[in-house]
């Protein structure tokens, strides 16, 4: 990562993203600014950022379809900043790959923390050495954040990936959604329980009838999950 860190700012409100900017280069990171989802997606792909702050309703392409096409690049930090704060809109963004998720009106100083947390994880797992983990018909990479199952290649966002490594990588021992959520997310990450079910959910939905090669994402019933390899 670089010694000044980059930040796309995505917003159509001019008042907002100035904001954001402020704030942003007070910390001393550099800061660019889209004021649409296409002008974000032209912004990314002509020099990815460090991090994206993105709104969800911008003119145009929204900010769903701008985190899926950023998710399709990478595992570049995306944080969702969005007047929409309900529970399931916080799970749809977070289902699609946003790393943290934060609701209008918001505080100058939550904003850059929360920035430079998911820097901080963001920075630890492209520092990290792990090696591919694998099981029969299932390799799970988290330095190529790549997943085959069966032979095959699966579209995985980030942190169903980064979920799925970290159970994988510790068979047979028991999270709660607790731990789960301080492990991946970090534990400063405003959140709640249900975004580990979520992932979890989607996860067995993609890896179907893994039991036949003797492995499972077990239920452990008021407790937790875990990556079970004796049943």
């Amino acid at each position: 990562m670089k010694d000044k860190p980059c930040i796309l700012v995505v917003d159509d409100d001019p008042n907002i993203s100035r904001l954001e900017q402020l704030y942003l280069e007070k910390e001393n990171y550099e800061v660019k600014v889209a004021a649409d989802g296409n002008e974000a997606i032209d912004s990314f792909r002509k020099m990815p950022p460090d991090l994206v702050l993105l709104d969800v309703m911008l003119p145009g392409t929204d900010g769903y379809e701008v985190l899926k096409t950023i998710r399709k690049s990478g595992s570049i930090p995306v944080i969702m900043v969005t007047a929409k704060g309900e529970t399931f809109d916080k799970v749809l963004c977070l289902e699609l790959g946003a790393d943290d998720y934060i609701v209008k009106p918001f505080d100058g100083k939550e904003l850059v923390a929360r920035v430079k947390a998911v820097l901080r994880r963001s920075r630890g797992s492209e520092e990290e050495q792990a090696g591919d983990l694998t099981f029969p018909g299932l390799t799970v990479s988290l330095k190529e954040y790549d997943v085959h199952y069966e032979g095959k290649r699966l579209e995985m966002p980030p942190k169903e990936l980064e979920v799925l490594y970290f159970l994988a990588s510790h068979p047979n021992q028991v999270f709660t959604r607790e731990q789960l959520l301080s492990q991946i997310w970090g534990f400063d990450f405003f959140g709640d329980s249900r975004t580990v079910d979520v992932h979890i959910k989607r996860l067995r939905e993609k890896l179907t009838d893994s039991e036949k090669y003797g492995w499972s994402l077990y239920t452990v019933r008021g407790i937790g999950y875990k990556f079970s390899t004796d049943r």
